[in-house]
């Protein structure tokens, strides 16, 4: 016999989840993480003792086998149960979100008011020809005055290009069922613990000591499984033959080597796998991987006084005039996050990798953020006590007008050329993918290694059955794919 095994590239939520699943059933399996540490995205940075998301990840989901999966990995007493709480910031007002009318009013004046319900009006009667880009399938659903004071600086800012570049499957993706007359509907008559949109709900649940918290304990209870989580450790190639996959190379500290595989599971950049293929990929299909773009990200977390903190969990920034992005506040997700006294408040940036902002000097960041955290009025001058940065590559995939042809080309080329491979999560399948659906895409790749079971993971948050309302509301959706394991409903998730 030879050391094969089933190899899973990437310690993320999804690499991890497929690796729990397959370790459970005896299989060999060895988890190749080129980080340091597991989580992905999803990870907990620490820093001097203080913890905190790279983005915010709320938990809740309407995939029931998710649910499980979460507190058989962490325990109950692990899980805080907290409120959802975010606002949007624009020239100096919070706006509340959900919309509250009275909330709107004030803020907005009553003539600006009258003007977006006219918009909105207009836009039911005579909507954007072309829906197809985020910037006509929004305004189509809240009126064009609406899109263009919450929704387009906003959007631009996250992706760097016009909204009009953005294909309207991101917007579908996260914005999902809610439109203006679905959120003053919620605000006249609210109805708690509203899940059936996801941008409504109220609590969520949540790792005490961040989400991190989860990955690192999945990948003890993998290696305690049997399998092995190897960390700082590169996939360079992925061997093929006419049949699939054979091998990868990997690379550590200790050099390169090769180790055979009889299947892989790959969460690591779409574009990255077709470029690590030997022999090549054919020609169109490494071009239709190069031209796959994705959006990088940092933050900048700021320790201030405990008075300078907010009930929000985060506050999107609308502001002209400032390149923060978002802002959360880490003490709102879990008091273990932070210490006596002090909050931390993680300023958001979206940046391309080699841009001015990534290759900024921490230092120059720290300054930056302070800086425009003092601008906006949300603390003192003098205020920051301490900052740290945290950079994260490839925290995106983009939804440009090319990018659907593109994932076309190569999955319909990894299908017939390394039926082998499963790719799974975010950047698996370049595709913006909330934490939970990840881990579905890769429970769902698991039962079709052990099983053969055949479920088409691509189908998941993106055709009708994984859309926000449940069979049976409002004549839309239908049932999603049974997890044999599970023998129920595995419905589509919520926003994180």
């Amino acid at each position: 016999m030879d050391d094969s095994s089933i190899v899973v590239i990437g310690g993320g939520p999804a690499g991890l989840t497929a690796a729990y699943q397959l370790t459970k059933s005896a299989r060999a399996v060895t988890v190749f993480e080129a980080d340091d540490v597991v989580g992905g995205i999803s990870r907990t940075a620490e820093r001097e003792g203080w913890r905190f998301d790279i983005g915010g990840h709320r938990f809740f989901t309407k995939v029931a086998a998710v649910e499980e999966l979460w507190h058989e990995i962490l325990p109950d007493g692990d899980f805080l149960l907290r409120p959802r709480m975010s606002r949007i910031y624009y020239n100096g007002v919070l706006f509340d979100y959900p919309l509250k009318a009275m909330n709107a009013l004030r803020g907005l004046g009553v003539v600006e008011a009258v003007r977006c319900v006219g918009s909105y009006a207009w836009a039911q009667v005579r909507p954007p020809k072309d829906q197809s880009h985020f910037e006509g399938w929004v305004s189509a659903r809240f009126g064009w005055r609406l899109y263009s004071i919450f929704f387009k600086t906003y959007t631009e800012k996250v992706w760097g290009m016009p909204a009009t570049e953005l294909q309207a499957d991101w917007a579908a993706q996260r914005i999902k069922n809610l439109s203006l007359a679905g959120a003053v509907l919620n605000a006249l008559l609210p109805k708690r613990n509203q899940k059936d949109i996801t941008s409504l709900i109220e609590e969520f649940q949540y790792p005490k000591l961040g989400p991190g918290m989860m990955w690192e304990r999945c990948a003890e209870l993998v290696a305690k499984q049997g399998g092995t989580v190897a960390l700082s450790t590169a996939v360079t190639a992925v061997h093929r033959d006419d049949a699939g996959v054979t091998a990868v190379s990997v690379r550590d500290c200790d050099g390169e080597r090769r180790v055979p595989a009889t299947d892989v599971v790959s969460s690591m950049p779409l574009s990255a796998l077709v470029r690590a293929m030997e022999p090549a990929a054919p020609a169109e299909v490494r071009a239709a991987a190069d031209d796959l773009r994705y959006r990088d990200f940092l933050t900048v977390a700021l320790v201030v006084p405990e008075e300078f903190s907010f009930p929000d969990n985060w506050i999107y920034i609308h502001t002209p005039g400032v390149q923060v992005g978002r802002i959360q506040n880490f003490g709102s997700w879990s008091p273990y996050l932070v210490q006596d006294g002090r909050t931390c408040l993680g300023l958001e940036y979206f940046v391309n990798v080699g841009d001015e902002l990534w290759d900024a000097a921490d230092a120059d960041l720290v300054a930056l953020a302070t800086a425009e955290l003092e601008k906006l009025g949300l603390v003192r001058p003098g205020a920051v006590e301490q900052g740290y940065v945290v950079r994260m590559p490839k925290a995106y995939p983009v939804y440009d007008e090319r990018y659907q042809r593109n994932v076309d080309t190569v999955r319909q080329w990894l299908a017939e050329a390394v039926p082998n491979v499963h790719p799974v999560g975010r950047n698996g399948m370049h595709r913006y993918n909330n934490q939970d659906h990840s881990m579905l895409t890769a429970m769902l790749s698991a039962e079709n290694i052990l099983t053969g079971a055949g479920h088409d993971i691509w189908a998941v948050n993106v055709e009708e059955e994984y859309h926000e309302h449940k069979a049976g509301d409002h004549g839309t959706g239908r049932a999603a794919p049974v997890l044999p394991s599970q023998h129920r409903e595995a419905q589509e998730a919520g926003i994180s």
